[in-house]
């Protein structure tokens, strides 16, 4: 009879914050798979859990899958954890889970912290739709393309990255989505926890004014529902206008944005979204 593998979410800081159904389980069963076995040492010497453990991240996720699906067959339980909140939400599970369904390996989810959750419940933002991005590209030109498939959508967009890339970020979100009312979450459910509530024009101010540390949420609010106060654009104008710019100006299409946006009368943000607008419309005739 196969083993049975458990899908467990832990603390994302405050290790207080574990479920007592996962503390049951992490005790009874007979492996530990974690990303970081030092990391999630800390967690099981706070609670006297001595199950064994082995190595399980994105460098040896399919070699270790492999491993694991053997055990698993064998008989062998298996609970799956990461550093902090839930296996494949931005962290390595998928493979694993992927071979034990096609195997028809028992499959328990224990649910849990979730940095994600967390951030939409203080942040005071829509939560009724949101969209969970995770980590944009690190290179501009990709992480500015999603941005823009992103910014005529009307919901909560959440997103996780890192401290050094955060400036970067909301300066491309803010030309892109627009100025729209934004929470930055920092170390949550840690010591140092802290939310700022602000439009994104002014947390690139701050950001600007001071580098910042530890793991960050960031929340963006929909855009405003504000059509009915603008007259109809016409798309196909705006985009055959670029086109036009870009191939008898030699200029990039960011200054044909740019140019076209003081020809109309309208924002760089606008420009965009109009232009996102008509690609979409096009696709769907």
């Amino acid at each position: 009879m196969p083993g049975t593998l458990y899908i467990v979410a832990t603390p994302i800081g405050n290790l207080e914050d574990i479920t007592l159904r996962a503390l049951r389980v992490l005790k009874d069963v007979d492996l530990i798979a974690c990303e970081d076995t030092r990391q999630t040492r800390k967690l099981l010497t706070r609670y006297e859990i001595r199950t064994p453990t082995i190595s399980y991240h994105q460098h040896n996720e399919r070699q270790r899958s492999r491993q694991l699906m053997s055990k698993l067959k064998e008989g062998t339980s298996i609970a799956l954890v990461t550093d902090a909140g839930a296996p494949t939400i931005s962290d390595p599970g998928l493979v694993l889970i992927q071979a034990a369904i096609a195997e028809q390996i028992p499959i328990v989810p224990i649910p849990g912290p979730s940095a994600l959750t967390t951030a939409l419940m203080a942040a005071g933002v829509p939560t009724d739709r949101f969209l969970f991005v995770g980590f944009l590209p690190p290179r501009r030109a990709r992480r500015r393309r999603e941005l823009m498939t992103l910014a005529s959508l009307p919901y909560t967009l959440v997103f996780f990255e890192a401290p050094h890339r955060i400036r970067a970020t909301v300066e491309d979100m803010l030309e892109i989505l627009g100025d729209r009312p934004a929470v930055l979450a920092r170390e949550l459910t840690k010591v140092h926890e802290e939310f700022r509530r602000a439009r994104l024009s002014r947390l690139r101010r701050e950001l600007e004014e001071q580098s910042i540390r530890g793991e960050l949420v960031l929340v963006v609010a929909p855009p405003s529902d504000d059509s009915s106060k603008r007259p109809p654009v016409d798309r196909d104008a705006l985009s055959e206008r670029i086109s036009e710019l870009m191939r008898s100006g030699n200029i990039d299409f960011t200054s044909a944005i740019k140019r076209v946006a003081e020809e109309y009368g309208m924002s760089k943000n606008e420009v965009y979204r109009e232009i996102i607008k008509h690609k979409t419309e096009r696709r769907e005739e």
